[in-house]
């Protein structure tokens, strides 16, 4: 797959040539090249940055690609990005189509090591059907995925267990089918899958699995440490789901800036009554009879505010809100395409989960259950 940006990408990399040269990659299941013979791991975004610092521990050598408040619908990585990724013994993507960026940077940068595509921890065929739904999917798929994290749980243990086969060999050489199915074949499938709580379980024991075989040495302490933050995630989507029960289901409608938040949505029965750009990016372009039909939503469903994501400018929401009469909540209102900065409570990925859900529902006049022990 030839990407618009991956021309650019390549320019870059005669800046970061230099560094590069010498420069060795690859995961040989026996520790990786980075201090004290740590895994070095690179990460796309910043919740997957998030998971595997829960689950690589002191064990990996980690890096983020994408800063805080970026956005991987139109994110270039820097010269030091390509450097950082072609010194990694592992790649860890969200998959689904998100990353469009990944194969130029995997050819830009010479990376290749083992990719780790956290997508494939969950049921992409549900994904899909949520997609196509189109909002808050009722009961009849309610609990579909609630234990998403509980059936991979274990997944570390097998991997740990099967480690002995050349695990970081089979993803070495998945980089480029990896980007050109992302690219072709989840053009039905909202990329955001770790807007659901119950999703970013399967995504979370994916990585440790496959962190496990990769790294055989360590797969016990990534069993562990996936176990124990799978249990937290379980814990904060059944406290989230509480919260919500206080809502009569008429009154659980949402707009949002961009469709970022579609599973979120379905997994707490909240209906989708559309976003103010009508797309999964938060770049795109609304018409005038797009902004006309939302507007009609919003009254028709007596909507009463409108989020906007934190990647976000909030001049069109305020523009749509002023029109319809409702509140447009803006001041970094969600935390879906990326974590908050230090100070926001939005850091980690269960802190801007629960201030997401808190924003949410306060504009609507509710009041929140204090989080339960295990989040404390």
């Amino acid at each position: 797959m030839k990407h618009p940006k991956s021309l650019s990408l390549l320019a870059l990399t005669a800046a970061a040539a230099l560094a590069l040269t010498g420069c060795s990659s690859g995961a040989n299941g026996a520790g990786g090249g980075g201090a004290d013979g740590r895994l070095r791991v690179v990460a796309t975004t910043t919740q997957l940055t998030d998971f595997a610092a829960e689950v690589g521990g002191d064990d990996i050598e980690l890096t983020g690609l994408l800063p805080v408040g970026g956005s991987a619908h139109h994110f270039d990585p820097t010269p030091a990005d390509l450097l950082a990724l072609g010194e990694a013994d592992v790649l860890i993507v969200n998959g689904a189509g998100l990353e469009t960026f990944i194969d130029g940077a995997v050819e830009a940068s010479g990376f290749d090591g083992a990719i780790i595509d956290a997508s494939q921890g969950i049921d992409l065929d549900l994904a899909r059907e949520i997609t196509a739904e189109g909002g808050g999917a009722g009961e009849d798929h309610d609990h579909d995925h609630a234990d998403a994290g509980e059936d991979h749980a274990h997944e570390g243990e097998e991997a740990g267990a099967e480690a002995d086969h050349d695990h970081a060999d089979d993803h070495a050489h998945e980089g480029e089918d990896h980007a050109e199915e992302d690219d072709h074949d989840h053009g039905d499938l909202n990329p955001h899958l770790w807007t659901s709580v119950r999703f970013a379980q399967g995504m979370v024991s994916m990585i440790a699995g496959d962190l496990a075989g990769i790294d055989p040495a360590h797969a016990d302490g990534y069993t562990e440490r996936a176990d124990a933050y799978v249990a937290k995630l379980a814990a904060l989507d059944e406290w989230i789901a509480a919260q919500y029960e206080k809502v009569p289901a008429e009154q659980r409608v949402l707009v949002s800036g961009h469709d970022s938040l579609r599973y979120y949505l379905h997994d707490y029965d909240i209906e989708f009554a559309g976003s103010i750009l009508p797309s999964f990016e938060d770049n795109a372009e609304p018409s005038a009879a797009e902004i006309e039909a939302l507007v009609a939503a919003i009254r028709e469903h007596g909507v009463k505010a409108i989020f906007v994501e934190s990647s976000m400018s909030p001049k069109l929401a305020q523009t749509v809100g002023a029109e319809a009469g409702v509140t447009v909540v803006d001041a970094e209102a969600l935390y879906a395409d990326s974590l908050g900065p230090a100070g926001s409570g939005a850091e980690t990925y269960l802190g801007a989960t629960e201030r997401n859900t808190a924003t949410i529902l306060e504009a609507w006049g509710y009041t929140l259950d204090p989080l339960p022990s295990a989040l404390q």
